[in-house]
This record gives C-alpha cells, sequence and structure tokens, in this order.
C-alpha cells in the first residue's frame, strides 16, 4: 500500500522549494519521523510533518518520489518541538525544513542504520537518577526561599531579578530539582548566553545531580559530541540539557522547566540563518510543552522588565517578578554590594590610563592578597595604527574599518574579515618611519599595568602577577579553561579582559573592578547602548565581593569623562529599577521597543547602490502589492518604512551592505508585511537590474541598528 507523506527537507527561504514536499512511501511513518528522500540529485535528511496525506491528483502522484530509507531507532519528534519549529519558521520568516534540519545534528544526515544503533545504546546509558547530593546542600537565604515557593505555586513566566551574588544558580538547581522529583520522565533546560559560561554552571549541575544526567549543547562541540548529546536529549537519557541559544531549538520531549540565565543578553540572538531569539523562543517553547519558564538577570532586557512589570504601574504585565535584593550573606542593613567610585579623568594628566588613586587601590589589593579584575572592551594592543605625517591609518582594504594592531604577534588584523599582516616597517602612503597608535586594547592595558605594578609586592613578597582574557588570549583549545583555573586558584592578582570576564563568573579574591574607558557607548546612535553599558558595568561590578567575608569592602572604579552622567549614578546606587524607568520613559516617548516592533530587511551587494536600490524597490513593490491583498492593505497603514541606508560597517570582506528599518506598533501588522516582503526579494533579485545582489535577509526584532 502507499503511503503519501509531507516532509520537511533543507531548503533555504531563498530557494523557490521552502515549503513541505510530497513523498510517497511503502510502509506508514509517523509524523516526526527521521527519514532520507531524494532532492534532485541528492540523498537528504528529512522530518515527515505530517500523518499520513490523503492520495493527490494524478500529476503530482506520478512526480512524486519515494522515501529512501526510514531512520529506525529513532524516536518521532514531538509535536511540541514541531510546534516550536513551525513558529520559528513562521515568525522569523525561514523555511520550515531549514529551520528545522538545522535544529538536528549534522552526523544524523551520514550515519548508517549500524552506526545509529551504536549511538542510541551510547546514549541509553545515562544514570536515571538524578537525586541531588543533599549532604553538602547549604541553607537557602529568605530571598531564595521566597523566590522558590513562588516558582513553585505560580504558573510562570518568572523574571527572577536577583542582584549578582544572590544566589540564582542555588534557585535554578533547586527549581530543577523539584521539577525532576515530581515527574520520573521530566526534563530541565537551561540556557546561557555564551560558551564560557558553559564551564562554570556545567560542575554546579555536576556536582548537584551527576554527570550522566546531563547533555550539553553547544556550537564548540565536535560533530561526535554534538549527536551524542543530542540524542540523550531526545531519547530522555539526560534529564538536564545545558547550552547555548542553539539548545533552544533541541528535541526534549519531557520539557519541565526552561531556564535562561543572564536572559538580557545579546548574545541569545542569532545573527544568521534564521535570526532567532532563543530567549524569546524559551517562552514560547514553555507554552506548547506547558513547562515553566524562568529568566534569570541582575540587570534584566528593558523588553523583560516592561513585561514583569504591572499593568497599574505603566507595565504588560505579563511576567511575574521575583526579586532577590541581598547577596548571599548580607542583611538588610549591609546588601554586600561593591561601593561605587567615579573617576573625572578630565582632572587627570593628560595620557593618564590608570588615575593615581585607582592605582593604589589596586596595590593595597594586592598587597592583602586580592584580587582585581581591569574591564576595557576592546582587544588587540590599538584599534589604529597611524601615521602624523601624512594622516595614513591601517583602514581593511575588504571593510570600512580599520585593522586593529596586535603587538603580541607584531600583526594588523580586521576583526571584521579575519584579514591579517605584518605591521609594515613604514608608512605605505609617504615611507615615514615613525608610525604611531591610537587609542588602547586590552594588549596594551596588560602591559602598562605589568609596568605600573612591577614594583608592588604580594604578600609573599614575589611580584604581582597580570593575566589578561579576551578573545585572542584564549583561542586555543582549553586555554579559557586553564586561563579562569588561574584566576580561580588565586595565580594572578590583576586579571585584564573584555566583556568575557564580566559575565557570570564567580571569582571569589576579586574585590575590586575596574572600568577603564566605557563612555563611547554613551554617545552611541544605537538606542540600546545605554542599556548594554550598564547591564555591563552592573555585571562587572557583580565579580567583586561576591566573599560574604570581603563582600564591605569591595568596590567598582569608573574612569570616565562624564561622572555626572545619570547612567553613571544610578549605576553608583545600584539602581537598575530607576535607570530602566527612565529608559522605558525614553522609549516610550520615542516609540521604540518594547512599546514597538522592528524588522530589518537588508540586502549585500558589490555596490551599495545595488542594495539600496534593492530595498527601494522592494518597498514599492510591496506598496503595490497592497491594492491586489486585502490583508496586506488592511497591514500597510500601521507599518511605518525608512529609507534604505548602509549599515554602520558600511562593507565586510568586500561586500557593501545596506538595510531598511520597519517599525509597527502592531506586531500581527508587521508580520503579514514581512511575510509578503519575502516572495517580492525573492522575484527581485532574480531580475536583471537586480542580479548584483549577494543575499538578502530579514532580522525580526534585531538588537543591533
Amino acid at each position: 500500500m502507499t503511503h503519501w507523506l509531507a516532509i520537511a527537507v533543507p531548503t533555504p527561504a531563498h530557494s523557490r522549494v521552502g515549503g513541505l514536499l510530497t513523498y510517497r512511501s511503502e510502509q506508514a511513518l509517523p509524523a516526526g519521523s527521521l527519514v532520507r528522500v531524494p532532492l534532485g540529485q541528492r540523498e537528504l535528511l528529512g522530518v515527515v510533518w505530517d500523518d499520513a496525506l490523503p492520495p493527490p491528483d494524478e500529476p503530482l502522484a506520478n512526480q512524486a518520489r519515494a522515501v529512501i530509507a526510514a531512520l529506525d531507532g529513532v524516536p518521532p519528534l514531538g509535536a511540541p518541538w514541531r510546534r516550536l519549529i513551525e513558529f520559528t519558521a513562521r515568525y522569523y520568516q525561514r523555511a520550515l525544513g531549514e529551520v528545522a534540519l538545522s535544529a538536528l545534528p549534522p552526523q544524523l544526515r551520514s550515519l548508517t542504520a549500524t552506526q545509529m544503533a551504536r549511538r542510541l545504546k551510547r546514549a541509553g546509558r545515562a544514570s536515571a537518577d538524578t537525586s541531588p547530593n543533599t549532604t553538602e546542600l547549604r541553607a537557602l537565604t529568605a530571598d531564595q526561599t521566597g523566590a522558590l515557593a513562588q516558582i513553585d505555586h505560580k504558573p510562570g513566566p518568572f523574571l527572577l531579578f536577583g542582584t549578582t551574588g544572590s544566589g540564582k544558580t542555588e534557585v535554578y538547581l533547586r527549581a530543577a530539582q523539584a521539577a525532576l522529583a515530581r515527574d520520573a520522565q521530566a526534563q530541565v533546560l537551561v540556557l546561557v548566553p555564551e560558551i564560557n559560561l558553559t564551564p562554570q554552571l556545567l560542575a554546579r549541575f555536576a556536582e548537584r545531580f551527576g554527570d550522566a544526567a546531563i547533555a550539553c549543547l553547544h556550537s564548540g562541540l565536535t560533530p561526535a559530541q554534538r549527536l551524542a548529546a543530542w540524542l540523550a536529549a531526545h531519547t530522555g537519557a539526560a534529564r538536564i540539557v545545558l547550552g547555548t541559544r542553539v539548545a533552544v531549538l533541541a528535541s526534549i520531549p519531557q520539557l519541565a522547566l526552561v531556564v535562561v540565565d543572564e536572559e538580557h543578553d545579546a548574545s541569545y540572538k542569532q545573527q544568521e540563518g534564521a535570526r532567532y531569539s532563543a530567549r524569546d523562543l524559551a517562552l514560547v517553547r514553555g507554552r506548547h510543552s506547558a513547562a515553566k519558564v524562568i529568566l534569570g538577570s541582575a540587570t534584566p532586557s528593558l523588553e523583560s522588565w516592561h513585561a514583569a512589570t504591572p499593568v497599574a504601574a505603566g507595565g504588560a504585565g505579563r511576567y511575574q517578578l521575583i526579586t532577590m535584593a541581598h547577596r548571599v550573606g548580607a542583611s538588610d542593613a549591609s546588601p554586600g554590594l561593591p561601593r561605587v567610585l567615579r573617576v573625572d579623568m578630565g582632572r587627570q594628566p593628560k595620557g593618564t590610563l590608570i588615575a593615581p588613586p585607582l592605582l593604589a587601590a589596586i596595590g593595597e589589593r594586592i598587597a592583602r592578597g586580592e584580587q582585581a579584575l581591569l574591564l576595557l572592551n576592546r582587544r588587540g594592543w590599538a584599534p589604529v595604527l597611524h601615521c602624523a605625517d601624512c594622516g595614513w591609518k591601517s583602514e581593511c582594504p575588504h571593510c570600512s574599518a580599520y585593522r586593529v594592531f596586535h603587538k603580541v604577534d607584531r600583526t594588523l588584523r580586521c576583526h571584521h574579515c579575519g584579514l591579517a599582516e605584518r605591521v609594515p616597517r613604514a608608512c605605505p602612503a609617504c615611507g615615514n618611519l615613525d608610525i604611531g597608535t591610537q587609542g588602547r586594547g586590552t594588549e596594551q592595558l596588560e602591559a602598562q599595568v605589568s609596568a605600573l605594578l612591577a614594583g608592588v609586592p604580594r604578600p609573599d613578597g614575589t611580584p604581582a602577577r597580570i593575566a589578561r582574557i579576551d578573545a585572542d588570549s584564549t583561542r586555543g583549545k582549553g586555554r579559557l579553561e586553564s586561563a579562569l583555573a588561574q584566576v580561580h586558584a588565586g595565580d594572578v592578582d590583576v586579571l585584564v579582559g573584555t566583556q568575557m570576564i564580566a559575565k557570570g563568573h564567580d571569582f571569589r579574591r576579586v574585590t575590586l573592578v575596574a572600568a577603564i574607558n566605557p563612555d563611547a557607548a554613551l554617545f552611541s546612535s544605537d538606542f540600546r547602548a545605554p542599556e548594554r553599558l550598564f547591564a555591563l558595568l552592573m555585571q562587572a561590578a557583580g565579580r567583586a565581593g561576591r566573599d560574604a567575608a570581603s563582600g564591605a569592602d569591595s568596590q567598582m572604579w569608573v574612569q570616565t569623562q562624564h561622572p555626572q552622567h545619570p547612567l553613571f549614578a544610578a549605576l553608583k546606587a545600584h539602581d537598575y529599577p530607576g535607570f530602566a524607568a527612565q529608559q522605558l520613559t525614553e522609549r516610550q516617548q520615542a516609540g521604540f521597543p518594547p512599546f514597538s516592533h522592528l524588522a530589518l530587511l537588508r540586502a549585500e551587494a558589490r555596490s551599495q547602490e545595488a542594495a539600496q536600490a534593492l530595498l527601494g524597490a522592494l518597498a514599492a513593490q510591496a506598496q503595490a502589492a497592497g491594492a491586489q491583498d486585502a490583508t496586506l492593505a488592511a497591514a500597510l497603514p500601521h507599518v511605518a518604512w525608512y529609507p534604505a541606508v548602509p549599515l554602520a560597517v558600511q562593507r565586510v570582506a568586500g561586500i557593501e551592505r545596506a538595510q531598511m528599518l520597519l517599525e509597527s506598533a502592531h506586531r500581527p501588522a508587521l508580520q503579514r508585511v514581512l511575510a509578503a516582503c519575502a516572495p517580492l526579494l525573492q522575484a527581485l533579485r532574480a531580475t536583471p537590474e537586480h542580479r548584483g545582489i549577494v543575499r538578502w535577509a530579514i532580522d525580526v526584532d534585531p538588537q543591533d541598528l
């Protein structure tokens, strides 16, 4: 008997084959089954999306090709997972098969039945015992007890607003423990924004529940590791799935709890392909699976804060707010937060890198055997190499950006396209031998701090030890873990780094944190820049004084040319609610999210004119299409179209980039317009006048403008 199946295959949204395809099969296969199917000259992995279809009309029945084989042994992908994929594809304007297959481990596409059986056997070896190690559990604080009571008795979703060091991780652990205890098959998903935060959190969960019960999913895994982790999650062998944004699309059939740690972090937004927000999909996934969702942060995103603010107070009232205002070991009289000191760099000698009072404070910490953390969110030695005689600067020939000078290997390196060249001996334009630098990066800060602290001894009389953690110093495998282990062991006295060291790490010996040059974000054209700066500085401040014994004496120093700026005043008071209220007022007046919804239409071409021409033609065609489509015509008046403009970094790797902003107070109207734009862009790209287009993309709810 012939069965007809609708199957999702990995075809991109740009192709003319973007929907489900019909195949015939000699055996009945349930929805969610993994199969191998032919497409053109290739054999692809596909997912049976719907139960058996009625027989198609004769012409289609004759053209339909047969399923090659089913992937026996792999349980079908459940209905909640398929609904999540459907939502992701629809909302972010991508092809269903593209999203579905990109969420599966690549090795599934090539393994034989025998190999798959072997992998499934390994996945089933995980222990089902997830009983916590109760012998070492610490007593909960009043804040933690109250938070867990709300999570237990209310439906959520929850915004866990806990100051740094308040014990949010322990709340995650206890909430996971409760979810697993209620149901012997239940699973928990824990998301972190970046790979470098997974080892620390993984260690905490493994210590509590054991390694066998946990699967870790992130882009740094080998294909075999990713497949093993995915199978453990899909078969239920892994009771806890921990990972970065990619884990939100994993198959977790018995999902009971979702935790999104540092929910404010922009890293949760995918920047290629289906540009989804893992934080937002976690909420959608919670609804589809009837799972509770906890969003945790000391500095929530303004969108989440607005959603957790009661309607009576001007918010949306969609989330339930849980506040943890005290650090572990602190009291109402002394919450244990670091004292914030502002240094007016306008009053310091010109060219000062570290103000004398800050330098003295660092020396005192070193002499007491404590650690200091210096934050400079710019890697390399200097952002620009320049010639004072002719004005030459180290521009990248392929990008509209400067190449950064890296002294450690004497290279000029573009952080956009990756071009790296040796530093020239003389100015390429005029031959001047005296080439200088502009600005400072973490390499230079590390070297100069080492020189400034050369005479400062540790308690044992040995010289102070300086270390640097950034994307350059931790590029090799295992180097990040090694560097962090040295900090935790006390082998580093002063740690210099970028935002990598400001998030999530539990450095028990750090009592002083300093932001060296945070002013640039104060005057950015991106309306989210103040929010990101405040979050970064609050998170950095949270690294200081996490040990209750040193919390009262911990400090956060901010070197700035604008010490009276309201952002720094709110930081000094540790007043996130006040900062958020001020920012939300400004956003409401300007009509920015969360009071409106945005989308970016992006085009890349060999010339800026071609990229902008495509977007301009799209806007005209969309308006014209409204005359033929009543639903689109009703949506268009609610959407504002802004002219096409170059991106901030206009050219990358020789490709010009332009974007057009769409804004609407009505999300459904914006979605209807975007759905109409995708086929129009595809048709325009095929026309002779737009054949110079390299690619186009639709970015819904963009994080970077």
